[in-house]
């Protein structure tokens, strides 16, 4: 019994200081990048990639395929030239490219890793690299490499700009006392947070002590103060809808030539010409791009379909839930507008029409479920052609529209105790917060079920076939007309359709049930 015991204790001991080696092998490990872009004119980036601590015979170097947020592949590793591997003697190391994205090293005895490559940086895209003498745009996931099963490695980065830009802004935390040089705890929030090289107009404001930058490329004649103070309404709104703040800092990337806008946890990227802002009626417009891309930091970033994160950079993450991810954005991002004084009710009501017009005065909504647009998405909402105008819907508009008519069944249903908003926190509060994951299809639904207090089956019909809408009861809810009057028909293949105009309005008379629903729905 006794050597027994002894043999345990040793076994113990000796698996004490295995793990303690291991340990200490782990914090050895430090990955760190720097880049740099000495010559923009040549649209290229100078990329530098020193690894210690490598304690294996070989490694796989992979560039992501595309980037979160923007379902499309990419294959960013196309624009990798001039690929070198050295070990801290400076001798050349072998290695093989085993697939379009992947560098396979071999570093046999090799405890440091250096590693050289020139990225060719010239789409004007939130997704895509960008270098010029204008702005160095650095969308991560098409400069930064990854050791295979390691990207949960912290990571530090410096930018060498410019010589002739000033300054950088980012959604990194800045490494104290070192300029220019930032860290991220693994790849997945390195990846997340694009930076922006140039001599950006940097704005800043503070809510509830925490600092929001806001980073604009082309200032011009830009009412700064309005500018600032509409941006605050909007970031107070939409964190009003969750009632928490998953940031300690945040930054708006605003540039002024190119297309689109991406999402980010504690940033945004987005083309945005604000050089003659003042805060105008069309100016409201430009702030719905922006309550949309701030409000994914909760509705994609936090609360997420299950595939979207932790993410597989290889190939397509598919969901049936762009609907809500996407579409419901768009819902929440009139809210936020209504929420903020930007949008009154007149105005969102006539913008709920106009997306409902949208998608069903097309043949395609006879075609394709909004569930259906969500997992095509991957193949069709960048790869459009003639035929896809006919067969297909766009997530956004009937994702947009289906969020509207949930969030008025689970207000109707629970007599205006809960709401889409309750959905939303709780999850966000059960499957973000507490279990660190997304949530599937079923889950969402039974979030949702709970928060009515009964069954949704007919209502999740609309999700998943092309079942027609019945928008008389879902707006009646709130005491509301909607104009169904068949106009033109539209024929394709074996299905038509008579466009409606789908003007929403007020009843005469309606009850006080309706009228307390939609008082406690839209300001």
């Amino acid at each position: 019994m006794k050597r027994t015991i002894q043999y345990t204790v040793i076994l113990i001991f000796t698996l004490i200081l295995a793990t303690g080696l291991s340990v200490a092998q782990v914090a050895e490990s430090k990955m760190s990048y720097t880049v740099s872009m000495d010559q923009p004119v040549n649209h290229y980036y100078h990329v530098a990639f020193r690894y210690d601590g490598v304690n294996s015979g070989s490694i796989d170097l992979k560039m992501p395929a595309w980037t979160p947020g923007y379902y499309m592949i990419l294959d960013l590793a196309k624009n990798v030239v001039d690929f070198t591997a050295i070990d801290e003697s400076g001798k050349l190391l072998t290695f093989e490219k085993t697939a379009k994205n992947t560098w396979h090293i071999n570093t046999e005895g090799v405890k440091s890793l250096n590693v050289s490559y020139y990225v060719f940086a010239n789409q004007t895209s939130v997704a895509e690299s960008y270098l010029s003498e204008q702005r160095g745009f650095i969308s991560p996931t098409g400069i930064f490499m990854y050791v295979d099963g390691k990207l949960n490695h912290p990571v530090t980065v410096r930018i060498n700009p410019f010589s002739e830009w000033t300054q950088i802004s980012t959604g990194l935390d800045q490494v104290e006392g070192s300029e220019n040089t930032f860290t991220a705890p693994d790849f997945d929030r390195l990846y997340d947070c694009p930076v922006l090289a140039g001599n950006q107009e940097v704005l800043r404001f503070e809510y509830k002590g925490i600092p929001h930058d806001i980073a604009i490329e082309t200032p011009g004649t830009c009412n700064r103060d309005t500018l600032v103070s509409d941006l605050k309404r909007i970031v107070e709104a939409g964190i009003g809808i969750i009632g928490e703040i998953p940031y300690k800092h945040y930054t708006f990337i605003i540039m002024e030539r190119g297309g689109g806008g991406l999402e980010h946890l504690n940033s945004m990227a987005v083309f945005a010409d604000v050089s003659k802002y003042q805060g105008s009626e069309h100016d409201r417009n430009m702030l719905g791009f922006f309550a949309h891309e701030f409000f994914h930091l909760y509705n994609v970033k936090c609360i997420r379909p299950i595939v979207l994160g932790p993410f597989d950079y290889d190939k397509e993450c598919i969901t049936n839930m762009l609907w809500l991810s996407e579409g419901g954005t768009s819902y929440f991002e009139e809210l936020i507008l209504n929420r903020a004084g930007f949008l009154n009710r007149e105005k969102f009501l006539t913008h709920a029409s106009r997306t409902i017009g949208y998608h069903e005065n097309i043949v395609g909504h006879e075609f394709q479920s909004v569930a259906q647009a969500s997992r095509d998405t991957w193949m069709l909402f960048f790869n459009r052609n003639e035929n896809s105008e006919d067969v297909t819907i766009n997530y956004y508009e009937k994702g947009s529209t289906l969020c509207l008519l949930l969030d008025l069944r689970i207000r109707y249903e629970s007599k205006n105790e809960n709401s889409l908003i309750d959905v939303m926190r709780t999850l966000y509060q059960l499957y973000s917060k507490s279990l660190n994951r997304g949530f599937t299809d079923e889950e969402f639904r039974e979030v949702c079920e709970k928060a009515a207090g009964c069954s949704l089956a007919d209502f999740f019909e609309y999700v998943y076939t092309t079942k027609s809408i019945d928008y008389a009861k879902y707006f009646g809810y709130a005491g509301l007309n909607i104009d169904l009057t068949p106009l033109e028909a539209v024929t394709h293949l074996n299905k038509t359709i008579h466009k409606k105009s789908f003007r929403i309005s007020l009843v005469d008379n309606p009850s006080v049930a309706q009228k307390n629903l939609l008082d406690g729905w839209l300001e």
